[in-house]
């Protein structure tokens, strides 16, 4: 297995460090499968603070993966995809619709109201989750665990890191 450095981002106006039961699973769950936390942030749900701390991240070289938790609803207050989506070179389109797909199964139609998303930013992975720990716990266990996993076969995304800021080399 290849540890990787990840970083964790809460979105809430409502949670602090006690409180904060999904930021706290996704901590011990990154830990327990020896990945490094790199670092761990609660900020309110805010675009541009959000993009702001992103940001920052993206520009480090010691962070390889962050991954957000809340703010991915369709209430006004919600903006997690949209502060997001404007820092992505690349969307990995797969892990909303496997996170749906999967989460039909336990929340029904309800699923339909998640913007999950994941991407590339500067060769960085960023996963955009739910809040809830339930919705945490079904993306690290069925998808998120597994493609940072380099084990993981036929292939996985830890593989793929040291390719993500290629640039293209062909003839136009």
């Amino acid at each position: 297995m290849t540890p990787l450095s990840i970083a964790v981002l809460t979105i809430s106006d409502s949670r602090n460090d006690d409180t904060d039961t999904s930021g706290q699973f996704l901590v011990k769950a990154i830990k327990d499968s020896g990945h490094k936390l790199i670092a761990k942030k609660i900020t309110p749900d805010n675009i541009h603070g959000i993009r702001a701390i992103v940001s920052n991240w993206i520009i480090e070289n010691d962070v390889q993966v962050i991954i957000c938790n809340g703010g991915t609803g369709l209430t006004g207050r919600d903006g997690t995809p949209e502060a997001i989506s404007p820092l992505l070179d690349k969307t990995i389109d797969g892990f909303g619709e496997m996170f749906r797909a999967i989460s039909i199964t336990e929340i029904g139609t309800s699923s339909l109201q998640s913007r999950a998303l994941a991407g590339i930013a500067n060769g960085t992975i960023i996963f955009c989750l739910p809040g809830s720990t339930n919705a945490c716990t079904t993306a690290w266990e069925h998808i998120i665990q597994k493609q940072l996993d380099s084990r993981t076969r036929p292939c996985n995304l830890v593989q793929l890191i040291p390719r993500f800021t290629e640039t293209y080399q062909g003839v136009h």
